[in-house]
């Protein structure tokens, strides 16, 4: 494996640095500056430090490429989701981030929009540069044909957030049946009955496993459920707030919102206080993930931990494994959703 040095001028030929050349400045062997300059745990961390800056201050570069055509890996990972900008897939990404850096992984990180083109792009890029793996929230309309072609052409995938029909990969995403369930009984709890849904789409998996969880909540308490109380869509705060005004038009009002997530009933809330009217007393509000802005927000919100950092850590995990040649089986591993109940939630105020 060689190296270069910088260019002296234009017309300089770059000089050739072998490892061999560090190893005999620095008094250690080969393998030894090998093992270091991939960041091995085996070489001890300064020793490592000292070749790194020995091989830094010559001139030399590491050359990825040529590591991956001996050893057959190329050390990146593929990750991609919907929007990095939803903190959501930030609290996800963090924990994927801190165990990739363990085995000392590189990543490189897209977001496709819920664009199965752009997807389909990043996929192929990844298959070009030979990477090892790709973590991956399928985006909407992902046919599991796609997952399974990377997967014969030795990209190994697992999902997180959504799973995709037909794709025996492994997924980790939270029980969303089950934890929107929880913030609905909640409010049945404290007396609501009218009780709508806002956010989400029937597109993805979380979409219908979370509205699936509301109706199942609401049928059991022997509440009806109307069509106008559902207002799908919106994910994000603007959208949230924008949807205030069909929300507050509607002839016959809920009294209670379940949000789709943290953001949606963020801007909600403060829709509703735009209108004149109080969050969590006159209009109770849930969310769900339980982002680090749902415990200060105004009112503080009552909310679903949905296991973000859990499910990265998990993700990264299991394909580290697959990758080191364990047998993983292909199944969805759901995290139990926790409620955390806040100020944005009471009893129905008497009018």
């Amino acid at each position: 494996m060689t190296g270069t040095f910088p260019r002296a001028g234009r017309g300089a030929l770059a000089q050739k640095i072998k490892l061999s050349t560090i190893a005999d400045a620095l008094g250690v062997s080969t393998a030894t500056v090998s093992l270091a300059l991939r960041d091995s745990p085996l070489v001890a961390d300064a020793t490592r430090q000292r070749i790194k800056e020995h091989a830094r201050a010559i001139g030399y570069i590491y050359n990825r490429r040529a590591a991956s055509l001996r050893t057959s890996r190329s050390g990146i990972v593929g990750v991609v989701v919907h929007d990095i900008m939803n903190p959501f897939f930030a609290e996800i990404l963090r924990s994927i981030e801190s165990e990739l850096d363990r085995s000392r992984q590189t990543f490189l990180l897209s977001n496709h929009y819920d664009q199965l083109e752009k997807q389909r792009t990043f996929i192929d890029t990844l298959l070009q540069l030979g990477a090892d793996g790709v973590i991956m929230s399928p985006a909407i309309g992902t046919p599991h044909e796609d997952i399974m072609l990377a997967e014969e052409n030795g990209l190994p995938a697992v999902l997180i957030a959504r799973s995709v029909e037909g794709a025996r990969v492994p997924v980790f995403r939270g029980d969303d049946a089950y934890g929107i369930g929880l913030a609905t009984n909640h409010l049945i709890s404290l007396g609501h009955t009218r009780i709508a849904m806002v956010g989400g789409t029937d597109h993805t998996s979380t979409g219908r496993d979370r509205y699936r969880g509301y109706v199942v909540a609401m049928q059991k308490a022997g509440l009806e459920v109307k069509p106008e109380w559902r207002f799908p869509g919106p994910r994000t705060k603007q959208a949230g707030f924008e949807m205030t005004g069909a929300f507050l038009a509607l002839k016959d009002k809920p009294t209670a919102a379940v949000c789709w997530n943290d953001l949606v009933a963020i801007g909600l809330m403060n829709g509703i206080a735009r209108a004149g009217l109080m969050p969590g007393v006159d209009i109770s509000v849930t969310g769900y993930d339980d982002l680090e802005e749902a415990a200060i927000a105004t009112p503080a919100l009552t909310t679903v931990w949905n296991g973000q950092r859990e499910v990265g850590r998990r993700a990264a995990r299991v394909l580290l494994d697959r990758l080191n040649g364990a047998e993983v089986n292909p199944v969805q591993e759901l995290i139990k959703p926790e409620l955390h109940v806040r100020q944005s939630t009471a009893r129905p105020a008497e009018r």
